[in-house]
């Protein structure tokens, strides 16, 4: 009943115009960030926070989780239009919405992805709202070893990833665990194929990496195809989802919700790992597993749906213990100390009118995000339709001065162009791109956990804790399944 009393409080703060304006705002300006390749949610934010110093607590923390939350959605918008994932969540949702406008449905995946991203948001921002700080007592708890094994289960999805070609599929995402230990060791703090070169001892930005394998990768794959002929497509006539279409996709959108605010809550995970593993578990439980990768509906909502609900699981343990969940917090972290407010217990006994307006604007946020997202989808479709002679150029310049703003670096985009290579270079021997990203995501979290846990504990740390035996147990399960299903299926069909 408290929190009730509560939450109407913080909805009659942020029902003034003032702080409606500020949540259309950030809406806006999150979605044009998410959409921008090269500008993340933390990126998107962090522009931002200069620009709040003169507000009060409140309204700035408004703008940004308003921006916080509709950049993942922005990201869904050209990873569905021209394969080019704003975010590194989006990844996956290109996986099956690129497909769909290939197909020439582009309005079916921006359909799906709007409403599993604003459904998404409402499930992760009641379940912070109900079960914040309960949740975040059991996240601090977590080993060094069950984070290791969390990232071992995250990069099982590789098997689901490939399909049949599942070698392919593991081969790449080696790759991007042996990019990963490009740079400074985070143990010992020495350097690691570097080869003297200075730029390398960070290794290499992820957002680069992100945009040459994607991005750069299809533009050249296409201009070696001489593929310049403009997709004629009726905007006209362009199908949206029904309310059935829709309404099929319930228990998926739910699951993923849900699935995406658990391990959103825990710090380092984020929204790319929801969506992988999200997309994974609803690839193994769909009754159609075969349509995803080539325009299954199920692919992009679980996707969306995944990413979105993080947000609010990655502010239990910011709102609750001052521990940051992904990049995006640990910016909003430093917003908070900018206004002279210490992120943890006290903020709910010292500013509970901070945390319920926070909570209420979340939810307005995603009600903003859905109407302008209805309006706005009409838009984001014209892009499909943008001659290859002038849409190939834009998606190149767009993408170097996206490596650029990331750290201001000329060798980002020096980076940007080989993994653009490198990708285009895979695609061509049909090896997935989307495994590296995931080598890249999780490398770090799986190497540091694991050295962790082993000078905590030595190696039998793994397997006598529960919870990280059950993780592992489940990875095994998990990457052992698809390949015996794909040994049995391949026997069938020699049998027949």
């Amino acid at each position: 009943m408290e929190i009730l009393t509560n939450l109407l409080q913080g909805f009659s703060f942020v029902l003034g115009w003032q702080p409606l304006l500020f949540i259309v705002l950030g809406v806006i300006m999150g979605i044009l960030a998410g959409a921008m390749p090269g500008l993340s949610p933390s990126m998107g934010v962090a522009l931002l926070v200069p620009f709040t110093y003169a507000m009060s607590p409140t309204l700035a923390l408004i703008l940004l989780i308003s921006i916080y939350i509709s950049a993942n959605y922005g990201g869904s918008i050209t990873a569905v239009t021209i394969n080019a994932p704003g975010t590194p969540s989006a990844v996956v949702t290109s996986f099956d919405g690129y497909e769909l406008t290939k197909q020439n449905k582009p309005g079916m995946g921006l359909g799906v992805s709007l409403i599993s991203s604003t459904v998404g948001g409402f499930i992760g921002t009641i379940i912070l709202i109900l079960f914040s700080v309960q949740l975040a007592k059991i996240a601090v708890k977590f080993h060094p070893a069950e984070y290791f094994a969390l990232a071992v289960f995250g990069l099982t999805t590789v098997a689901t990833l490939g399909g049949r070609n599942w070698l392919k599929a593991f081969i790449a995402a080696i790759f991007g665990l042996l990019i990963n230990t490009i740079g400074i060791d985070p143990i010992s703090g020495v350097s690691r194929f570097t080869f003297g070169s200075v730029n390398l001892y960070d290794g290499f930005s992820l957002i680069p990496a992100l945009i040459g394998l994607f991005a750069l990768s299809e533009v050249f794959k296409q201009i070696e195809e001489q593929n310049f002929k403009s997709k004629k497509i009726d905007l006209g006539k362009t199908r949206w989802p029904s309310f059935l279409e829709y309404w099929k996709l319930k228990f998926t959108i739910l699951r993923s919700s849900i699935l995406g605010t658990i391990i959103g809550i825990f710090p380092g995970a984020g929204a790319t790992i929801a969506a992988f593993i999200s997309y994974d578990v609803s690839k193994r439980t769909s009754k159609e597993p075969e349509k995803f990768g080539k325009g299954s509906l199920e692919g992009v909502a679980s996707a969306e749906a995944a990413n979105s609900s993080s947000v609010g699981g990655a502010l239990v343990p910011l709102l609750t213990l001052g521990i940051p969940g992904s990049a995006s917090t640990a910016v909003l972290i430093g917003a908070l100390m900018i206004h002279d407010l210490t992120p943890g217990p006290q903020l709910f006994n010292n500013n509970p009118e901070i945390i319920y307006g926070i909570f209420a604007s979340l939810l307005l946020a995603n009600v903003v995000l859905l109407i302008l997202g209805l309006f706005g989808s009409k838009l984001w479709v014209k892009v499909t339709v943008v001659p290859k002679k002038i849409l190939y150029p834009m998606i190149f310049t767009v993408s170097i001065i996206g490596s650029f703003a990331v750290r201001y670096s000329f060798f980002d985009i020096i980076a940007c162009l080989g993994f653009g290579i490198f990708g285009w270079l895979l695609r061509r021997n049909n090896y997935p791109v989307a495994p590296i990203v995931l080598g890249i995501v999780l490398g770090n979290i799986a190497e540091t956990n694991f050295r962790r846990a082993v000078m905590m504990g030595g190696y039998k740390i793994f397997l006598a804790r529960p919870v990280s035996l059950i993780l592992l147990i489940l990875a095994i399960i998990s990457f052992g399944w698809p390949l015996l299903r794909n040994k049995l299926y391949n026997k069938k069909e020699l049998s027949n």
